[in-house]
C-alpha cells in the first residue's frame, strides 16, 4: 500500500510508515492535476495546512482509506466529502498541545510587558526604559475562549502563575471547568471579566468573526492573544481597537490569510505582537504530530480503529483490547441479519448486554451498520455507515442493559423492513472466538465463517438427512452443523457451514419438499 505525503513532516513519522511495510511517496509541490494523479494510487494521504483536500481530490483517490492531518486544524479538508467517500479523516490533537500552550503563555508575557517593542527600541540605540510600563499577571483574570486541549493546558499554566480563570465554551461541562480551576461563563461575562483573553477554538461558521469591534470594546483595556486559528478575530477591528486604546495590546500567531499581507493594518500598530504561525513550531511538537499521524494511518490501513478519527467513531486506546474482538462480531451479526430478512431495511437496533454495556460502543454500532448495509451492495464502511443510515431514512437505535441471562457479554442486531423483523445474537467464547448464539427465538451455537446455509423446516425425522443428501448430490461438503428447534414437532432452524457455494438448483430442490420452510445461502467476508 502507498502512503502519499504532500506536506513536509518529521522523518520520525515517515520511519513509522516504512517500518510498518508501507511504500511512502513524498510530493511537497503537488497541486492541480499532478495532485489528482498522485493520489489516485494512494491508500492514505498525509497533509498539513498546505494541501487543500477537496472533494475532487478525494474522488480521485479511489483507494483512499484515510487522510491524516499532521496537526490539529482540518479546515483545509472537506470532511463531508471524505465521509461520503468512506474516507477517515484524522488529526493529531495531542502532538502540539504543549507547544501551542507554551507559545500562548509566551505571547501573553510578550504583550503584557511589551518585550518585542522594548527590544526593537534598544536594538535601534534607544534606552527607552521610562516608556514601557508593563502589566503583572499575578492576581489578574484570564479569559479563555475554547476550553479544549490547548485551552486547558493554558489554564493550568497561568493558574499556576496566580491568575484567576474564567472560560467560555458551550461544549464543556461546568464540572469539568471547575476541575481545571476555571469558572464557566457566557462570552459577554468572559469578555467583561478578562484582563487577558486567549482564544483556542477551531474555525467554524459559528466562530468565524466571533471577536469583532463590540467584543473588543467589552474587553476594555485588556489584552487579546490568539494562537488558535485565524479568522476568529476581526483583524481590522483589532488593529483599530489597539491603536485607539480600546484595549491595551494584542499578540497574534494566526491570521485569516497566511502569509500575512504586507498591507495588513496590524503591522502599523506598535502595541501588536505578531509571529508567523509558530505555535506548533518546536522540534518535539513536529515529531509528535508526525508519529501520531503515521500511527493512525498504520491503524487504518491495518483495519483497526483510529484513535483521533473526526468523521468516524473511534475506540479509546485503553478500551481497544476489550472491544476489538467485538468489531468483527458486530459487522458479522448485522451482515447475517440483513441476508436473512427480505425487503428494504427500515430500522436497525443494536443492543448490548452484560459487561459490554459498560463500554463506549459507538464504533461497534457503526460496524454493525456496515454489516447491515454491505449485502445491499452499497459502498459502505464504518466511516460512512451512520451517514448512509441517515441519508436513506433508516432508523438506528442503540440500547444497553447490564443484565444478561447466559453470557458475560451479548451483542444483538435486529433489522426490520416495516412488516417483519429479525434478530441475530452474538458473543465471544475464549476471548475472541465468535459465536452466533441465537437467531430470532432459535438458540444455536454457530461459527460465523465463509459460506453458510440457514434452513427452517418442520421438526420431524428425515429432514436433516434429506438436506445432507441434496447437498452431497450437488457436490457441497458440509463442514459444520448447528441445529435448534422451538419445541418437539414444531419448527426447527439449522445453520450449516459449507465449503462451496450452494447451487440454485440445490436450493430449489430443497424448497420443493413441503417440510422445508425456507433456505437461505449466506456469504460472509471472513
Amino acid at each position: 500500500m502507498q502512503v502519499l505525503v504532500t506536506d513536509p513532516i518529521a522523518d520520525a513519522g515517515l520511519d513509522v510508515l516504512r517500518d510498518a511495510g508501507f511504500e511512502v511517496e513524498t510530493g511537497y509541490e503537488l497541486e492541480g492535476e499532478a495532485l489528482l494523479e498522485a493520489v489516485s494510487d494512494a491508500s492514505a494521504l498525509i497533509v498539513r495546512s498546505g494541501t487543500e483536500v477537496t472533494r475532487e481530490v478525494l474522488e480521485a483517490g479511489e483507494d483512499l482509506v484515510i487522510v491524516g492531518r499532521a496537526g490539529i486544524g482540518v479546515d483545509n479538508i472537506d470532511i463531508d466529502a471524505a465521509t461520503d467517500q468512506g474516507v477517515i479523516v484524522a488529526n493529531a490533537p495531542e502532538g502540539n498541545v504543549r507547544a501551542a500552550a507554551e507559545h500562548t503563555v509566551a505571547m501573553t508575557f510578550a504583550t503584557a510587558r511589551s518585550i518585542p517593542q522594548a527590544h526593537a527600541r534598544l536594538a535601534a540605540g534607544e534606552w527607552a526604559k521610562s516608556e514601557f510600563l508593563g502589566t503583572e499577571l499575578n492576581g489578574r483574570t484570564l479569559g479563555i475562549v475554547g476550553l479544549g486541549r490547548v485551552g486547558q493546558e493554558v489554564a493550568k499554566k497561568l493558574d499556576a502563575l496566580g491568575m484567576d480563570i474564567v472560560a467560555f465554551d458551550p461544549y464543556i461541562s461546568s464540572e469539568r471547568a471547575e476541575r481545571l480551576g476555571a469558572e464557566l461563563v457566557d462570552l459577554d461575562e468572559c469578555l467583561a471579566a478578562a484582563d487577558v483573553l486567549t482564544i483556542h477554538t477551531p474555525l467554524t461558521p459559528e466562530t468565524e468573526g466571533l471577536i469583532g469591534a463590540d467584543e473588543l470594546a467589552a474587553l476594555d483595556g485588556g489584552y487579546l492573544v490568539n494562537v488558535g486559528r485565524g479568522g476568529i478575530v476581526d483583524e481590522d477591528a483589532l488593529a483599530a481597537a489597539v491603536d485607539d486604546g480600546t484595549i491595551a495590546g494584542a499578540a497574534l500567531d494566526v491570521f485569516a490569510e497566511e502569509p500575512l499581507s504586507a498591507d495588513s493594518p496590524l503591522l502599523d500598530v506598535e502595541d501588536v505582537v505578531l509571529t508567523p504561525h509558530l505555535g506548533a513550531s518546536t522540534a518535539a511538537a513536529q515529531e509528535n504530530v508526525a508519529t501520531s499521524t503515521a500511527e493512525q494511518v498504520v491503524a487504518a490501513l491495518s483495519g483497526e480503529p483510529v484513535a483521533n478519527a473526526l468523521n468516524a467513531p473511534s475506540i479509546d486506546e485503553t478500551a481497544f483490547g476489550r472491544l476489538e474482538p467485538y468489531v468483527d462480531l458486530a459487522e458479522t451479526a448485522g451482515n447475517i441479519a440483513t441476508q436473512l430478512l427480505d425487503g428494504r431495511i427500515e430500522r436497525v437496533e443494536v443492543t448490548y448486554e452484560g459487561e459490554l454495556a459498560e463500554e463506549d460502543v459507538e464504533f461497534l454500532t457503526a460496524s454493525a451498520l456496515e454489516g447491515v448495509f454491505s449485502p445491499l451492495e452499497w459502498q459502505v464502511n464504518a466511516v460512512n455507515a451512520p451517514q448512509i443510515a441517515e441519508d436513506r431514512g433508516v432508523d438506528v437505535v442503540e440500547s444497553k442493559t447490564r443484565q444478561t441471562a447466559d453470557f458475560q457479554s451479548l451483542l444483538s442486531v435486529t433489522v426490520s423492513n416495516g412488516d417483519e423483523e429479525l434478530t441475530v445474537d452474538g458473543t465471544l467464547f475464549a476471548g475472541d472466538d465468535q459465536r452466533i448464539v441465537r437467531i430470532d427465538d432459535y438458540r444455536v451455537d454457530a461459527i460465523p465463517h465463509g459460506k453458510m446455509v440457514v434452513t427452517r423446516n418442520t421438526d420431524e425425522p428425515g429432514v436433516i438427512g434429506l438436506i445432507g443428501s441434496v447437498m452431497g448430490d450437488h457436490g457441497v461438503n458440509i463442514a459444520g452443523m448447528f441445529n435448534a428447534r422451538e419445541a418437539i414437532g414444531g419448527e426447527a432452524l439449522t445453520v450449516y457451514n459449507v465449503d462451496t457455494e450452494v447451487p440454485e438448483k440445490a436450493r430449489e430442490q430443497l424448497e420443493a419438499d413441503e417440510r422445508i420452510i425456507d433456505v437461505r445461502y449466506l456469504t460472509l467476508s471472513a
